[in-house]
């Protein structure tokens, strides 16, 4: 399961954004400060790190550039949150390597579809080389989700919030939600965590049919 390490000093905020994830499938942790977050990051590896910018001891800023001095971090998904909607502070952040922000006030289906549009890239590239090893999976997608599921299935993991997701596709939200819940049960998971799994080996038999 993603493990996700949250860095914010605004203790509601932290424990809002656990709950959220951890409801969704994903093992999470928090920080409060950025040393705290590095040293935690060392004791176990994550598999993408959401940081606030302006905190005490170390702000984001420095998080992000100790992170990309160190080869075995360097690769991490790394989102920032802020309060900031500066178009500075956005630029400056995505200069330093980041690889999305959030602005707050945000709503819980606007986090997960962050965490889930990285993890989900993260996990493309991880997973270029060798795609026969899920046959059986792209055998199982093409035998029970329609063609419109699985467009809806990977715009999901892109991190395409339902809104979205009704206006690349001409739908309804409504619409969105009943897909979304079939393919929760023909896949037979119990969160966004494990959909995102699917989501990403549906893009991955969607390239490996266009080749």
């Amino acid at each position: 399961m993603s493990y996700i390490l949250i860095i914010e000093d605004d203790a509601s905020y932290s424990r809002s954004m656990k709950l959220i994830l951890q409801a969704e499938g994903f093992t999470v942790q928090t920080a409060e400060n950025g040393t705290a977050g590095l040293n935690l990051c060392r004791e176990s590896r994550p598999d993408l790190i959401l940081c606030d910018i302006m905190m005490p001891v170390m702000d984001g800023n420095s998080v992000l550039e100790s992170l990309k001095s160190e080869k075995r971090f360097s690769d991490i998904p790394f989102v920032f949150v802020t309060a900031m909607a500066e178009r500075g502070d956005v630029r400056g952040g995505m200069g330093r390597g980041a690889d999305d922000y959030l602005t707050k006030p945000f709503s819980s289906e606007e986090l997960v579809s962050a965490v889930m549009g990285r993890l989900h890239r993260f996990s493309l590239l991880s997973n270029r080389v060798g795609t026969h090893i899920f046959d059986e999976e792209f055998a199982f997608l093409s035998q029970n989700i329609t063609e419109r599921e699985r467009e809806v299935l990977m715009l999901v993991g892109q991190g395409a919030t339902s809104k979205e997701i009704g206006r690349r596709l001409d739908i309804r939200n409504n619409t969105v939600e009943v897909h979304r819940a079939n393919l929760m049960r023909k896949l037979d998971v119990p969160n966004a965590a494990n959909l995102a799994r699917w989501a990403v080996i549906a893009e991955l038999m969607n390239s490996a049919e266009r080749s």
